[in-house]
C-alpha cells in the first residue's frame, strides 16, 4: 500500500473492501491487504449464515485499526416492527465495539435513535440513478454501494452529480436480479432475500417455453450468471469515480478470501505506485507466500457484466458450481484412470478434477496419483470417455500454501537516532506521518571502533522481527559515534515500537456520521411493494421525505395477485438470440420459465432493456 500523502482528503483514497465470514477470516483479509472488511453482526445481516458476536467485532476492529483499516458491519435486512427496538440497541453495541460503519438497507433505522456511527447504503437499496444516490447522500449516508448492473457511463453520471464515496462490486457472485428487487425466494419458499435467507432459486435448472408448452430450452441454468471479475477495469472504475472496491463472499472459504484479496491488493498497488494523486485507505505493504490467482478459487467463470454495455456470455447455463480450469481432453481411458492432451499443467496427487456427462451433469473426481502421462483416479468414472473435456477444480499444492501463514503485512517506518541532553533519542515516523519518540539516558561515551558502533546501531534498530513495522530508513544524527550496548539499543527500539503503536491507536479516528440535510424529498411520490417498506419507522421516514402513497413490502404478504417477483437486466431473449431488436424479422413471442412445478411468466420491458419474472405468492 501507499504512503498516505493526503490523509484528510477522502476523494483520493482507494479502499479495497474484503468479506469476513467471521473473526479469523477478517484478520486474514486485513493481513492480505484489505483496507476495510465487512462482516455480519449478531442479527439483521443479509447473510443469515454469517453472523458474529459483539466480542468478535471488537477484536476485529482492534486488529484492523492497528493498520488504519476499517470494519463495516452488515445490518442490511428489512425489519419488522417488533424488531426495531432490538435493532436500535444492537447498533449502539456495534458502535461501542469499535465498528466504523453500518451497511443499511432498511430506511426505518434512520428514524431511530442511532449512535453517531457512519452509515453506508447497501446495494439492496437499489442504487442505480444520480437522483437516488444524491438522496441517500443528503439524508446522511457517507458511502453508497452502487448496483452491480451499472455501466461506466452511468457510474460517471452518478459521480458527477454527488460527492458521496462510491463503492462497487469488483469480484464474486452476481445476483441475477437488481439487489433488493427480488421476491422470488419469498414467494416460493417463504425465505426472503431481503431478510438474509435467499433460497437461490435462480441457480436451479429451468426450461424456457412458450405458453402452449413448446419447450425452447430444456433443463438449463438460464438465470445463473457467471461471477464478476473487474481485474481489467480497475483504472476505468477509478476514472469513473469509484473509490471503494468490494469483493463479494461472506459465505466463501478462507482460501478464497486470502487469494482474491491478495490479487486485487497487488493490482491496486501497481496503480497507486504509478499515481501521486491517489493513496491507499490504510497503511502497510504486503508480501505473500503464494502467487495470487483468482481462477484457482471458487468461480463460475468470469464476466465484467454490463460495465461496457450489454454483451453475450454473461450467464453460466451449464452449471452453477465451480467447474475449474480446463486441462485438456481425454485421449485414452485405462483401467485405473485417464490420459489427457492439452498444455501440461503440473498436476498433484490429491487434485480435484471434473467433467460433464452428456446430459450436462457435472461430476467431480479425485486424482490419486500422477504416473507420467497417466492420471490415476480414486474410482472408476462412468461416462468418462475419449474426447471428454477435463477440468481441475481443486489445486492441492495451491491449497496447501494457503492453509499456512500466507501473508506478511508491514507498515514502513523511518527511524532517527539522535543525541539529546539526557543521552540519545529515537524518533519513529511511519508511512502515514504518525510519530513517536523515546529517550535512552546514557553518558555518551565515544566508541572505540566508530564504524562498528554505527553499524551495530543500524543492525539493532532494524530488527523489527514480529512487530507491525519494517524499517524504511535509519538515520543516525550524532556528532561522533557513541558506545551503546546492543541490549540498550534493543530496549530503546522496543520502547519506540510500543510508543509508535500507542500513537497509532491514539491518532486513529473513526469516520463521523454525515450530517443529514433538511427538507430533502425522495425522488418518487409513491412507493409500490418494491420500495421495501416493512415497518412503521420506514413508513415514517418516507412520509417525512415527501412520499404520499406507500404500499407495504412484499414480505408483509399483502400482494396476492401476480406481480413482478424479479427485475433483471439479464434478458433470456437476448442470451438465447430471440431478441427482436437484435435479430431482424424476429417476432416477439410470449415466453415462460418452468422451474420444477412452478411456471413464471416473463415480461420484457424493451425501453429499459429489462426482463421481469412474474408470479404470485405461494401459500
Amino acid at each position: 500500500m501507499h504512503q498516505n500523502k493526503h490523509p484528510l482528503s477522502h476523494n483520493n483514497r482507494l479502499e479495497l473492501l474484503a468479506p469476513a465470514k467471521n473473526l479469523a477470516y477478517g484478520i486474514e483479509a486485513i493481513n492480505h491487504g484489505a483496507d476495510a472488511v465487512y462482516m455480519g453482526g449478531p442479527a439483521f445481516g443479509a447473510r443469515s449464515a454469517a453472523g458474529n458476536s459483539i466480542e468478535d467485532i471488537e477484536a476485529l476492529a482492534r486488529h484492523a485499526h492497528r493498520f488504519g483499516a476499517q470494519v463495516f458491519v452488515a445490518f442490511n435486512t428489512l425489519l419488522h416492527d417488533h424488531e426495531l427496538e432490538q435493532a436500535r440497541r444492537l447498533t449502539h453495541q456495534i458502535y461501542e465495539a469499535g465498528a466504523d460503519a453500518l451497511i443499511v438497507q432498511d430506511m426505518g433505522l434512520l428514524a431511530l435513535d442511532l449512535p453517531p456511527i457512519a452509515l453506508h447504503a447497501s446495494t439492496q437499496t437499489d442504487n442505480r440513478t444520480p437522483e437516488k444516490v444524491k438522496f441517500l447522500q443528503d439524508v446522511g449516508f457517507s458511502q453508497v454501494v452502487l448496483a452491480r448492473e451499472l455501466s461506466l457511463a452511468q457510474i460517471r453520471e452518478i459521480s458527477a452529480a454527488t460527492n458521496v464515496q462510491l463503492e462497487f462490486f469488483i469480484h464474486g457472485a452476481l445476483c441475477v436480479s437488481y439487489s433488493g428487487q427480488c421476491n422470488i425466494s419469498h414467494a416460493r419458499t417463504g425465505r426472503s432475500a431481503n431478510r438474509g435467507e435467499c433460497a437461490q432459486l435462480c441457480r436451479l435448472p429451468c426450461s424456457l417455453q412458450k405458453p402452449d408448452g413448446e419447450v425452447l430450452v430444456a433443463d438449463s441454468h438460464l438465470l445463473s450468471l457467471k461471477d464478476m471479475d473487474q481485474t481489467d477495469n480497475l483504472e476505468a472504475l477509478i476514472e469513473a469515480g469509484i473509490r471503494s472496491f468490494k469483493i463479494e463472499g461472506r459465505l466463501k472459504g478462507l482460501d478464497y478470501v486470502k487469494n482474491v484479496t491478495a490479487w486485487y491488493r497487488q493490482k491496486l498497488d501497481v496503480i497507486l505506485d504509478s499515481r501521486s494523486d491517489l493513496v491507499a485507505a490504510s497503511a502497510g505493504r504486503c508480501s505473500y507466500g503464494f502467487t495470487p490467482d483468482p481462477k484457482k478459487s471458487f468461480n463460475r467463470g468470469s464476466t465484467d457484466y454490463f460495465l461496457h454495455g450489454r454483451q453475450q456470455g454473461i450467464d453460466s447455463t451449464k452449471s452453477p458450481k465451480y467447474v475449474g480450469e480446463p486441462l485438456g481432453r481425454v485421449t485414452r481411458v485405462t483401467k485405473d484412470g485417464i490420459e489427457i492432451d492439452g498444455k501440461q499443467v503440473p498436476l498433484n496427487n490429491g487434485d480435484g478434477l471434473g467433467f460433464f456427462k452428456p446430459n450436462n451433469e457435472l461430476v467431480g473426481m479425485r486424482l490419486n496419483k500422477v504416473e507420467g502421462k497417466q492420471l490415476l483416479l480414486s474410482e472408476r468414472m462412468p461416462g468418462l470417455k475419449v474426447g471428454t473435456e477435463v477440468y481441475r477444480n481443486h489445486d492441492q499444492a495451491f491449497s496447501k500454501m494457503l492453509e499456512k501463514a500466507s501473508a506478511d503485512r508491514r507498515i514502513r517506518v523511518d527511524m532517527v537516532l539522535a543525541e539529546c541532553d539526557e543521552g540519545v533519542s529515537l524518533t519513529l515516523t511511519d508511512e502515514q506521518g504518525i510519530s513517536a519518540a523515546v529517550t535512552l539516558p546514557c553518558d555518551k561515551q565515544p566508541a572505540d571502533n566508530p564504524e562498528r558502533a554505527l553499524q551495530q546501531a543500524r543492525d539493532q534498530l532494524g530488527k523489527l522481527g514480529n512487530t507491525l513495522f519494517v524499517a524504511r530508513k535509519i538515520e543516525l544524527v550524532v556528532t561522533r559515534p557513541l558506545f551503546i550496548a546492543a541490549s540498550q539499543l534493543n530496549g530503546l527500539r522496543r520502547d519506540g515500537i510500543v510508543a509508535l503503536e500507542a500513537a497509532r491507536v491514539a491518532s486513529y479516528q473513526r469516520p463521523e456520521r454525515r450530517i443529514a440535510l433538511r427538507d430533502i424529498s425522495y425522488p418518487q411520490h409513491r412507493l409500490s411493494y418494491l420500495g421495501n417498506v416493512l415497518n412503521s419507522a420506514a413508513e415514517q421516514f418516507f412520509r417525512e421525505h415527501g412520499v404520499e402513497r406507500i404500499a407495504p413490502a412484499y414480505e408483509a404478504n399483502k400482494e396476492e395477485r401476480e406481480v413482478v417477483l424479479m427485475i433483471t437486466k439479464h434478458c433470456i431473449r437476448y442470451s438465447q438470440n430471440l431478441c427482436p431488436n437484435e435479430v431482424p424479422g424476429l417476432k416477439a413471442e410470449p415466453l415462460e420459465l418452468k422451474m420444477g412445478k412452478d411456471t413464471f411468466r416473463l415480461r420484457f420491458d424493451c425501453n429499459r432493456c429489462e426482463m421481469h419474472v412474474m408470479g404470485s405468492l405461494k401459500r
